[in-house]
């Protein structure tokens, strides 16, 4: 993994140590809450060792930021077994909150980062997935968020609210190279996409990616710094000029 960040080979480094702890000691080990990037160092990190069974697993399916669960052999990986608390939070349904809004809360407590997973935000209600240090902290401390009054306990009696909003995007391009597909999800030109890419700007799979002619596929994650993210939801048939019929979606 040389061609790893120094920031990300000193992350490694504290997965080795997690790994190396699971081996010694037989029992599950978890790390914090993981972005897709930490989950794909992880994965390759994992791959050295014999350790047993690995999850990755953030309080729902669906989850982005997901901790990473070591399980020796005898053990059955379980999403139970994750020190993962859900904390439902209400507030009047007129009151416009973001997940900036909430993240910004938790921050300011002093949290880091790490231990909070993902946050979703519904019509008068938000969830919020912490480490059980963290989910304390919170139902403790938080009344507010900004001016707005929230009532906080732990747990959910209710469905989730949904993970993501997208915006459809669809089109042709006219080949699957990295930098086509860029220039397609920001409306550059070919040249200005490859420059975003050669600047470390491009990730794939929560992965920076240089190589422009690097091949994307369907299900890819893309994110453009200052353009946001995109999923590559699906790589349709050639049309009649011999360009691939392409259908991505853009969080929002």
């Amino acid at each position: 993994m040389a061609d790893l960040s120094e920031e990300d080979q000193i992350f490694a480094a504290r997965l080795e140590d997690l790994f190396r702890q699971a081996e010694e000691k037989c029992y599950a080990r978890f790390s914090a809450f993981l972005d897709e990037r930490q989950q794909r160092i992880a994965g390759l990190v994992g791959q050295n060792y014999r350790a047993g069974k690995l999850l990755f697993y953030g309080g729902y399916s669906e989850a982005e930021r997901r901790m990473l669960g070591i399980f020796p052999e005898y053990q059955e990986p379980e999403p139970e077994e994750f020190p993962i608390r859900l904390v439902c939070f209400r507030f009047r349904s007129r009151d416009s909150l973001s997940h900036r809004d909430f993240l910004g809360a938790f921050m300011n407590l002093r949290l880091k980062r790490e231990t909070i997973g993902d946050i979703l935000i519904g019509e008068g209600t938000a969830v919020a997935f912490l480490q059980p240090a963290a989910c304390t902290l919170v139902l403790e401390e938080i009344k507010k968020i900004g001016k707005v009054g929230v009532q906080a306990e732990e747990g959910i009696s209710v469905p989730l609210p949904a993970a993501h909003q997208f915006e459809q995007l669809s089109g042709t391009v006219s080949s699957l190279r990295l930098d086509c597909l860029v220039a397609f999800l920001t409306r550059l030109s070919r040249e200005k996409a490859q420059n975003l890419v050669l600047a470390g700007l491009v990730a794939c799979n929560g992965l920076p990616v240089t190589d422009s002619a690097s091949t994307v596929e369907q299900g890819d994650k893309i994110a453009i710094r200052g353009y946001g993210k995109f999923l590559v939801d699906e790589v349709g048939a050639l049309s009649k000029k011999g360009r691939i019929h392409l259908q991505c979606q853009k969080y929002v």
